[in-house]
């Protein structure tokens, strides 16, 4: 058996809780081991975190309704109003996969350093995704051109003795 499902949230902090709980819900009902759960709820606050801050209005976006001549109409897609961003989350099998997308700038070209020069974090921004990459066994972030950036990342599951869904 597997479980997906998709949120589309309003730009706020009160979404974060909100996703998380969602996903704590879906993980005790369906059995997964807690630190499990755990691991993946912060990594989704985290993500969420950054949509809610950074995931607004890309600059000459025109807002549905907006368009005159020769302006040019915003994507009808839920996820492209600078308002919302959209958390999807699967629960298949042995993994569960995650993906937190919204519709702002995206994510900056980031810095190339060599693998043995590791450079210490003294900066705020940028944190949630380090956490994020530790506590997910695989992450991505990408951009999708013109309609903001996406967060996804996956974990293997451990199931609880009796879980509804172990494999």
């Amino acid at each position: 058996m597997s479980i997906w499902w998709s949120l589309h949230l309003r730009r706020e902090a009160a979404s974060v809780p909100l996703a998380r709980r969602f996903l704590l819900g879906t993980m005790e009902t369906a059995g997964v081991d807690p630190d499990i759960s755990f691991d993946l709820s912060v990594a989704l606050s985290e993500a969420c975190a950054n949509a809610v801050e950074h995931g607004g209005e890309r600059s000459g976006l025109v807002e549905r309704g907006d368009a005159g001549p020769g302006r040019p109409l915003a994507d009808s897609h839920a996820d492209s109003d600078s308002g919302q961003y959209r958390v999807t989350a699967y629960l298949d099998g042995e993994m569960c996969r995650i993906e937190v997308s919204d519709s702002g700038p995206g994510f900056p070209a980031r810095c190339a350093l060599p693998p043995a020069a590791p450079v210490p974090c003294v900066a705020e921004s940028g944190r949630g995704l380090d956490l994020i990459e530790q506590l997910a066994d695989h992450v991505q972030f990408g951009n999708r051109p013109g309609r903001g950036a996406v967060v996804s990342f996956d974990k293997v599951l451990k199931w609880r003795e009796g879980a509804l869904l172990m494999v």
